[in-house]
């Protein structure tokens, strides 16, 4: 029973019955000048040469095609489906299920180098500093230091949990918790895939299909809580500027977690999607108070908490897509970008009551769309998208802020 709810999200991902994180500017930031030297940080020199170089081949489109969304371009080179990406400087990250990580170098999209062959089918992926940390199906997490002085500029250095923290625990019969029957682990340990990752005041978090929520210390890598968090495998994670962790599960709910001082988290809120609906995917808007959630049933919907989040109000569900929504990103702070099973990729302009409405829709993958990526400021009068597919392809796209057809739309409020 409860290996058919782990594979459900893979099952239904070929049925129409089927919350990397954007970067802020506190994880991006080195803690220390060391840090700050290695650190692929993204230079104002660089990003006025993005920005040009942008704007030349935004110049040579036909302003048709804007409203179309041509992608700018597509990216080959893994041997298995994309499933995570994530901005780190001015690099772009893209892993993929061929147990290969490929770092593309902008503005010219050009492959730079590639790292982690090998280490495992790559789940997520997050940036922090001068370290990238991956999650991988054989149930670690692996962390790279990124150093411009060095040949090899993703250079692996732990895995987790460390061989230090193991030494200090296994020992005790206590430490160990029963997985499944005459079988246990360390509880510092999971005990299937982790499928999500997320950042938020010094500390990586790290969900599983083993419905485990995990909160490791970032600056000695050591594990410090295991929280039972869902009754099935956790799908999504994401962390809000305020501390506020949120998780999504196959279990249809969403559920907030936060830290009472010192690592120790305790269960805020619960978000209900729809009644034996899987729940894939989760984004909260820059200042905390909206919260949505992406299902398998195609639907996205959204919620808004009160002061102390213990409740929580629907506020939209819209039928976004045909098949399973199996990503979201925000950018900007005024649209939200769904990926879907059914190979397209939707665009919402958020309203002020956290209400959504479509903006517009992007087709050109062959396959379902894993993951999402925003641009985490405008570029050239709207923002970069990058999107990961099964058809093992990345793609980029140019989305403008504005459109001059927008009485042309279908803009009904939703």
């Amino acid at each position: 029973m409860l290996q058919s709810k782990k594979k459900g999200l893979l099952l239904s991902m070929a049925s129409p019955a089927y919350r990397t994180p954007l970067l802020s500017e506190s994880s991006s930031k080195s803690t220390s000048s060391s840090e700050s030297e290695e650190s692929p940080e993204t230079s104002r020199r660089f990003q006025d040469f993005q920005l040009l170089d942008l704007q030349f081949k935004i110049s040579r489109i036909p302003i048709s095609c804007f409203h179309s969304y041509k992608s700018l371009a597509v990216l080959s080179g893994h041997v298995g489906t994309v499933s995570c990406l994530a901005l780190c400087g001015e690099f772009i990250l893209s892993a993929s299920q061929g147990k290969d990580i490929i770092v593309w170098q902008q503005p010219d999209l050009r492959q730079f180098t590639k790292f982690g062959t090998g280490d495992g089918s790559v789940k997520a992926l997050v940036t922090v500093g001068n370290k990238v940390f991956t999650a991988h199906q054989d149930s670690r997490i692996r962390v790279w230091k990124v150093s411009r002085r060095s040949e090899n500029v993703f250079r692996f250095i732990d895995t987790l949990p460390t061989t230090k923290d193991y030494l200090g625990n296994f020992m005790k019969q206590s430490n160990y918790v029963q997985t499944r029957r005459h079988h246990k682990k360390l509880w510092i340990e999971h005990a299937d895939s982790i499928s999500c990752l997320a950042v938020c005041n010094g500390y990586i978090y790290s969900g599983s299909w083993d419905k485990s929520l995990k909160v490791w210390r970032i600056s000695d890598l050591k594990c410090l809580e295991s929280i039972k968090a869902h009754d099935d495998a956790i799908n999504g994670l994401v962390a809000s500027k305020n501390g506020v962790v949120y998780s999504a599960s196959a279990d249809g709910k969403i559920k907030a977690w936060k830290s009472g001082g010192g690592s120790t988290h305790s269960l805020k809120g619960i978000l209900e999607g729809h009644k034996d609906v899987s729940l894939n995917s989760v984004v909260v808007s820059e200042d905390g108070v909206f919260v949505y959630g992406g299902g398998s049933d195609g639907y996205v919907m959204g919620w808004v908490g009160n002061k102390n989040l213990d409740s929580w109000k629907l506020i939209c569900e819209v039928k976004a897509h045909e098949m399973a929504v199996l990503c979201m990103c925000l950018m900007m702070g005024e649209f939200l970008c769904s990926g879907s099973a059914d190979k397209s990729i939707c665009i919402w302009k958020r309203e002020i009551n956290g209400g959504l409405f479509k903006f517009g829709v992007i087709k050109g993958h062959e396959g379902p769309v894993k993951c999402l990526q925003a641009s985490t400021g405008s570029v050239g009068g709207g923002f970069m998208l990058y999107s990961g597919s099964l058809d093992k392809s990345l793609r980029v796209w140019w989305i403008p802020k504005y459109d001059d057809n927008d009485e042309k739309k279908d803009s009904t409020h939703l």
